[in-house]
């Protein structure tokens, strides 16, 4: 049984792709160490001698507060984790590096492709495309594939986001619910194909190249609110906040699958609503 070294493994993403890793046949091995403690990482990966790598772990909220933590974490944490890999005597046989669609940016073409040149404009995203160009430094001593995914959520997912923030205003039926920009586009993907694609790439990702997870399908936050008020019956009194209104916001997020298919095959993508009604199942 190979073993899958994990970073990240209690997130939302870690605990769906941990089940499908598990169910693909891996042992799975979570990394505990703290990523910013370089002594550590390095101990516990060489006690692992990991066949693969997934590497989920990152401060991923746009919005946290503390600007400096994106790069001790999402950039030097992920240099510890790529040193303590580079170090080991027979190195896994691919590491995945999750990165972002946020490095996009504003970007006018539509659907975006990786050839796109990035043009983050917010300390998350600024950090995942440090640490792409920080994992180039390691291309000759490890398989790497980097990932790019686009928007996606499910069961589980933290309510500061969007999408679960709406399931539970829904599935309680309240009265109102503040949000920001209603008009900004982006792909609202399962995080079930996300994992599967994951999957996929570990075997069939070639080394040193940056994939889209996408699905090439963008929805405006209007048209989510609309499926939930389909979906419950129940209508809420939506209200934009200044607070949540983002400076330099990231309009529309749409991703080319081109790249992907090639490599992977398509993917099986459940409508929207399949998802939605999935979280509101899981609330009620």
């Amino acid at each position: 049984m190979p073993k899958l070294l994990l970073t990240g493994a209690v997130g939302f993403t870690g605990q769906h792709f941990t089940a499908a890793a598990l169910q693909a046949g891996y042992e799975v091995l979570p990394l505990l160490a703290d990523l910013t403690d370089a002594q550590a990482v390095a101990t516990e990966v060489a006690a692992a001698a990991p066949d693969y790598v997934v590497h989920l772990a990152a401060i991923s909220s746009i919005t946290h507060s503390d600007e400096e933590a994106f790069y001790r974490v999402n950039l030097f944490g992920t240099q510890n984790l790529l040193k303590a890999l580079a170090a080991l005597r027979n190195p896994p046989r691919r590491v995945l590096l999750v990165s972002s669609s946020n490095v996009y940016g504003n970007v006018l073409v539509s659907p975006i492709d990786e050839t796109t040149c990035p043009l983050p404009v917010n300390h998350y995203a600024i950090s995942k495309f440090a640490m792409e160009r920080l994992a180039d430094m390691f291309a000759d001593r490890l398989a790497l594939v980097i990932v790019r995914p686009f928007n996606y959520t499910g069961v589980g997912h933290d309510a500061r986001f969007v999408i679960p923030k709406l399931i539970d205003h829904f599935s309680r039926r309240s009265a109102s619910v503040e949000l920001g920009n209603l008009d900004v586009e982006r792909e609202f993907n399962d995080v079930r194909t996300v994992c599967e694609a994951y999957l996929r790439l570990l075997q069939l990702g070639q080394n040193g190249q940056i994939y889209n997870v996408c699905s090439g399908r963008p929805v405006s936050l209007n048209s989510v609110i609309d499926i939930l008020k389909r979906i419950t019956g129940h209508a809420l009194q939506i209200s934009v906040h200044p607070d949540f209104v983002r400076t330099n916001e990231v309009h529309r997020l749409c991703g080319s699958t081109a790249k992907l298919e090639a490599c992977i095959g398509p993917l099986q993508h459940p409508p929207l609503e399949d998802t939605l009604r999935w979280m509101l199942s899981a609330s009620a």
